[in-house]
């Protein structure tokens, strides 16, 4: 027990800054992310505990505390539907190094970032305000490929859904790991809407962390032989790698929140 006090005592005192400083909450962030996190993601002294604690943290923001206002959904629909999927994603950086990035998407409605992995990562997502459908998958192990039926796709791997939903702000935090939680995503724009994420280790190709981008058929396309210890068949889908979408419209901007004292 005195271990595991020791172990935590730093993490906690900076989360119970956040009721007793002046600090800006994206500091308390960075400083809370910089004490969980090594150069290859989560350090050896990181737990459960340590994860509910920035996830208690991400709970509180607000557009505000990153310097955004929420759009106006109104205002968004008078896009059109044509107008409004050719409008970019804007990607705001807020910090990052070896351990971990901090940034923010900020989608226009029907915007979609197609399905992807976090390979040998762990990705925090708060949405700020807004509504998101979030789709994920997480590998079935052990491995299960198949040759692919359809034109250009030589094979297919098997994955399990794990989240179909929608998420509307304010609500908690999701959190996806390296293995397990829906390391496979897809994210539409329901309305518009931004999403502060921490990644942790960063994307870094030279590591083996890159960005790959998967399409998604039903096990019923290729599911012979397949076995399927558990759920239902729609539970099931099978991935294939595929090139960067064209149609990933995405355009940096510019941070404005509090700075970040390294």
């Amino acid at each position: 027990m005195v271990f595991l006090q020791k172990q935590f005592y730093p993490l906690c005192i900076i989360f119970q800054m956040t009721m007793n400083t002046t600090s800006p909450k994206v500091q308390l962030l960075y400083d809370l992310c910089k004490t969980t996190f090594s150069n290859s993601g989560l350090s050896s002294s990181a737990s459960s505990q340590s994860i509910q604690i920035l996830c208690s943290l991400l709970d509180t923001f607000t557009p505000a505390d990153v310097g955004l206002k929420e759009e106006n959904p109104i205002d968004d629909e008078g896009h059109g539907r044509v107008a409004r999927c050719t409008q970019p994603i804007t990607y705001l950086h807020i910090h990052e190094c070896d351990g971990f990035t901090m940034c923010i998407f900020c989608f226009p409605t029907s915007s979609v970032i197609p399905l992807h992995d976090h390979p040998e990562m762990t990705v925090f997502s708060k949405v700020l305000y807004g509504s998101l459908h979030v789709k994920s998958y997480d590998w079935i192990e052990p491995t299960c490929i198949r040759e692919s039926t359809e034109p250009g796709c030589p094979q297919v791997r098997l994955a399990r859904l794990v989240m179909d939903k929608v998420f509307t702000a304010p609500c908690r935090t999701s959190v996806l790991y390296p293995k397990s939680g829906g390391n496979l995503h897809c994210f539409t724009a329901v309305s518009p809407c931004a999403v502060l994420d921490v990644l942790a280790p960063p994307y870094r190709e030279d590591l083996g962390r890159k960005c790959t981008y998967y399409i998604d058929y039903p096990f019923s396309t290729s599911g012979n032989g397949a076995q399927i210890s558990n759920g239902k068949e729609e539970d099931y889908a099978w991935l294939a790698e595929t090139e960067t979408p064209d149609d990933l419209y995405m355009q940096p901007g510019v941070y404005v929140g509090p700075p970040i004292q390294v």
